[in-house]
């Protein structure tokens, strides 16, 4: 049985008029199907077209996204879907505008799987042509009774729609295939849509086939495979689900022969959840060993200490704009953007900077022992600490203030600077002049250790291990020598160095948090030793 649903019988002229009424009022889509059954009635002093709750979510979709008037990218795309679930229909329909196609199909006679090819036109058949452009191959096992409807929907965006992903959307093309009232997973012969690629336009780019996850309001790649080979002018995408599927353009880089991919869908959500779990323990922890340093004198007499507490304030200040920082990108505030990013910049400035102090005070316990004091050493370090970054932040935002908004970071959008020549310079090239330093200054600690352990080797050298591997961890926190496996993302080991960096950093806080109450502990049973000693030599 042969079908051909042309999308010329289908076109209406009122729609334009249509399109604004619903732009404004998408929540009324539904009350405007009760209203006019379908019918063409509803909106008021306007002739409606057949279906106007349906043409209205997709009209509505579309053309918010292209006037940046977007909330959500997933929740909305699964309105689009509902409304087209409960759309009504009595025989097989389709409705087409500048910017979409959908196909109610309702199988006749007993159901032994369908295709549905789609070309420039607009049209649907289940005869694929030289012309068609996308394909949907559906499979026996769905199941279908005579009850269900099978829709079948193509949405073409604008240009223009910003989406909250890093992964570009090929053609800004997406295509959703669902059942009424069913929910449709872990087919075991799985449904394939095939769609044109040109690889000319996208050199640096592969596909990968992705699906909208509503749950995590992301795109993923679980339970569909790619299938596509270099010399090939088309993809496939088999998948075990119905939902609505894109293709992404995943970037590649070279090196030398070499190509370096980038991390998967899965692998960058759970770096984001690392990252927001991390950070969130490690903010707690920050604020307590703050409580700790003012709550106990023994603490504060110790420089160091000093110097320690001014890293903990510029990681609680990192911490407290980084966490809520994904929910401003979404918000409509294009001045609490601006003061996110700039906070951010900043916050991660100062929390470099102190750790090139950490590293430098290192330098004058370690190599200049005598002579090292310093008319107003704290004051003095304090300044460079926090001013150096403030200068840095306020060169940028003088040079252009449009330098900072809304920046694509991963998989997700954020509040941070827009500009990659700027952000390569003001935070990597920085990070870069950091890391050779504190390197150099652990390995001079190294040493030190080394040559001091083999002039007095006095104690149980168990215990003497322990405390040299302490101390060794917490001067690799300290000095950020962890942050160092960013660099090491750009290779071959790129996805485990980055769950390597994003555990280390992320409990940054916690490992300084652990040092201070060993240090307060440490304190504690010292002065309970010499309590026990002065009581032991008055008697």
């Amino acid at each position: 049985m042969h079908f051909n649903y042309s999308a010329d019988s289908f076109r209406y002229d009122q729609l334009v008029n249509f399109v604004g009424f619903c732009l404004f009022y998408r929540q009324e889509c539904k009350e405007i199907a009760k209203k006019s059954n379908g019918k063409g009635s509803g909106c008021p002093n306007k002739k409606m077209p057949a279906h106007p709750q349906a043409r209205c979510a997709m009209e509505g979709f579309i053309s918010l996204y292209k006037h940046g008037m977007h909330t959500n990218f997933s929740r909305d795309v699964k309105e689009v879907e509902e409304v087209l679930d409960e759309t009504n229909v009595n025989t097989s329909t389709l409705m087409c505008g500048d910017n979409y196609t959908a196909l109610l199909y309702i199988p006749k006679g007993p159901y032994n799987g369908t295709e549905f090819h789609s070309d420039k036109t607009k049209s649907i058949t289940d005869q694929r042509d030289v012309n068609t452009t996308v394909s949907a191959y559906l499979p026996k096992s769905l199941d279908i009774g005579e009850e269900d409807k099978i829709i079948f929907c193509i949405l073409q965006l604008s240009n223009e729609t910003v989406q909250d992903n890093s992964y570009e959307l090929y053609e800004q093309r997406l295509i959703g295939l669902s059942v009424t009232n069913k929910t449709i997973s872990g087919l075991s012969e799985r449904v394939n849509l095939t769609m044109n690629f040109s690889l000319e336009q996208n050199k640096s780019a592969e596909p990968l086939c992705a699906f909208l996850n509503y749950s995590s309001g992301n795109w993923s790649s679980n339970g569909c495979q790619t299938l596509w080979n270099n010399n090939e002018s088309q993809v496939t995408c088999s998948c075990d689900h119905l939902t609505y599927f894109g293709v992404l353009l995943a970037p590649i880089t070279t090196s030398g022969d070499q190509l370096v991919f980038t991390p998967s869908l899965e692998d960058l959500q759970r770096l984001s959840y690392i990252t927001l779990i991390g950070c969130g323990i490690s903010l707690t922890a920050l604020v307590i060993t703050v409580v700790i340093f003012f709550t106990h004198s023994q603490i504060r007499t110790d420089d160091s200490k000093k110097v320690h507490i001014n890293l903990v304030f510029a990681l609680i200040l990192l911490n407290l704009h980084l966490l809520p920082n994904e929910k401003a990108a979404t918000s409509s505030s294009s001045g609490l953007c601006l003061y996110m990013a700039l906070a951010l910049h900043y916050s991660l400035l100062a929390t470099f900077s102190w750790m090139a102090l950490e590293g430098f005070h290192l330098y004058l316990l370690l190599v200049k022992v005598f002579n090292i004091y310093t008319s107003r050493y704290l004051l003095k370090i304090s300044v460079i600490g926090w001013g150096v970054p403030a200068v840095i932040v306020s060169i940028v935002v003088s040079i252009n203030k449009e330098f900072y908004g809304l920046s694509n970071v991963n998989s997700s959008t954020v509040c941070f600077l827009t500009d990659d020549t700027v952000k390569l310079v003001t935070t990597l090239g920085l990070f870069a002049l950091l890391f050779v330093f504190n390197t150099v200054m652990f390995s001079v600690t190294v040493r030190f250790l080394i040559t001091t352990k083999n002039q007095t080797n006095f104690g149980p050298v168990k215990k003497n291990r322990m405390q040299d591997m302490g101390m060794l961890l917490f001067l690799i926190t300290l000095l950020g020598i962890g942050w160092g496996f960013i660099f090491f993302s750009f290779g071959p080991l790129g996805t485990p160095a980055l769950y390597i960096f994003c555990i280390l950093n992320s409990l940054q806080g916690l490992f300084i948090f652990l040092y201070f109450v060993l240090t307060l502990r440490k304190i504690k049973d010292l002065m309970t030793l010499t309590g026990k000693n002065s009581n032991s030599s008055v008697s």
